[in-house]
């Protein structure tokens, strides 16, 4: 299998293509400086694309960021703070939402989505920097809670837990019980039928995640008998990267629908109806025509939703929100030619930026020419005008970032750029394979005597 796919005749990115921080953060390294790899970020980024999603969502919308994406902490900072705005007046001040109005229509999120302790525990420390006297606002999610992990919850103060089994209330009940808190629980649907495309299904085939449409009501009795849960309404995320707005508004209807019928039927007061994220990003523009999703059409199509009084619905984004607030950047260790094909290594590869292996994307990049050329003009691989393919320093072909990708001349020292990497990546590469460092992550304009490096 092809990993990623050929991306030919794609030309690779030109380098003005990025942010000039961007570039002043590779160009501008220390002599002697490590060979770069690292995740660059502009948290301001994740606010203002926060600010711009609430912005579409009418009022009654809540908004929760799947920490999942990417937990950096100045990233969950900037998107609980919210994003710089122009007043009318034309000062500038910082607009985050108000605790005390559900769906303010203002910048930050109003809480955060984990599926882990330690998720949760990057939540609550986000809240203890930013907003300490602001009630935390945690969603729970996941379809393997152990009794370890729904003890953790509980006893953090969990706000709502997505339940996905008979098996998973009963666990939660009995530590409940044992903690002596009731808990308010979402039950997680599996729909029978999702018409929504995109690069993960969770919903509308067999799966680990939620129940089974048909057995929602055998559910929704067994909770009813379960004293310490308090079943508030239900959960429903079925896709993960679609970009395709009409059919998204067309998804929430249904899951509106769907849960004030079921919600009627089990006797249930229906508070909550969580329709989980699943917006995508245009990775691919140039080789399939993707566009960005229609955040307008998306909310204008919201605003003449009939909402069931009372109800808040949730929106849990993730991707959408940070996908394009990093950059992954790996210096080049070596150019080489094989059998005919030319092969640009990298310090760095899929232990720590895995997104185009995983998904089977092409990733398009940017080359940043290092400070001066390693290689003497005898001994370099003359790739000006040819096809790459960039892999990275471990021990497995898999180790392949892109393929067939056409670029300038590329040496020893220059450095790739990946855009759109603030999303799954430093969190979802294989960090251990082979030992080598981890990736750093930086905040940009930040240097070593203003603000930190994380490692």
């Amino acid at each position: 299998m092809d990993l990623p796919p050929s991306a030919a005749p794609l030309h690779a990115l030109p380098a003005w293509r990025l942010p000039p921080a961007v570039l002043a953060a590779v160009r501008d390294r220390p002599a002697g400086a490590a060979e770069i790899s690292a995740y660059l970020y502009d948290p301001t980024v994740a606010a203002r694309n926060a600010a711009a999603l609430r912005g579409c969502l009418p009022g009654w919308a809540e908004l929760c960021y799947a920490v999942k994406a990417n937990g950096f902490p100045p990233v969950l900072d900037a998107l609980l703070r919210g994003a710089p705005v122009a007043w009318p007046d034309g000062d500038v001040q910082v607009r985050g939402p108000d605790p005390s109005v559900v769906g303010s229509g203002r910048g930050g999120v109003d809480g955060f989505e984990v599926s882990s302790a330690r998720e949760a525990h990057l939540a609550l420390a986000a809240y203890g920097r930013v907003a300490p006297t602001r009630p935390p606002y945690l969603i729970a999610s996941g379809p393997a809670k152990s009794t370890t992990l729904l003890t953790a919850l509980v006893e953090s103060g969990v706000s709502i837990v997505n339940v996905e089994s008979p098996g998973e209330l009963r666990r939660l009940e009995a530590v409940a019980t044992r903690v002596g808190r009731r808990v308010t629980v979402a039950v997680r649907v599996n729909p029978a039928r999702v018409a929504l495309a995109g690069s993960l299904q969770m919903g509308g085939r067999p799966s680990a995640f939620g129940v089974p449409e048909s057995e929602v009501p055998a559910v929704l009795e067994l909770a009813s008998r379960l004293p310490h849960l308090d079943v508030a309404g239900f959960h429903v995320h079925a896709v993960s990267g679609n970009l395709d707005a009409a059919a998204h508004l067309d998804y929430v209807r249904w899951c509106l629908d769907f849960a004030d019928r079921a919600a009627a039927d089990a006797g249930i007061d229906l508070q909550v109806v969580d329709v989980g994220g699943g917006f995508g990003v245009p990775f691919e523009p140039d080789r399939r025509g993707e566009r960005p999703f229609d955040l307008d059409r998306f909310g204008e199509g919201l605003a003449r939703l009939p909402i069931p009084p009372d109800v808040r619905v949730i929106f849990e984004p993730g991707r959408l929100l940070v996908a394009d607030c990093g950059w992954y950047a790996a210096e080049v260790i070596d150019v080489k030619r094989s059998y005919g094909t030319d092969f640009v290594v990298l310090r760095g590869g899929i232990h720590h930026f895995a997104l185009p292996t995983s998904w089977e994307i092409v990733h398009n990049f940017a080359v940043v020419a290092g400070p001066a050329p390693i290689t003497t003009d005898a001994e370099a691989v003359d790739t000006d005008g040819r096809p790459v393919t960039v892999v990275g320093e471990l021990c497995t072909p898999e180790d392949t970032l892109a393929r067939d990708i056409t670029v300038g001349p590329v040496r020893p020292g220059d450095v790739v750029v990946f855009p759109l990497a603030g999303a799954y990546g430093y969190e979802f590469a294989l960090a251990d394979f082979l030992g080598h460092p981890r990736a750093d992550r930086v905040v940009l304009g930040e240097s070593a005597d203003r603000g930190p490096r994380y490692a």
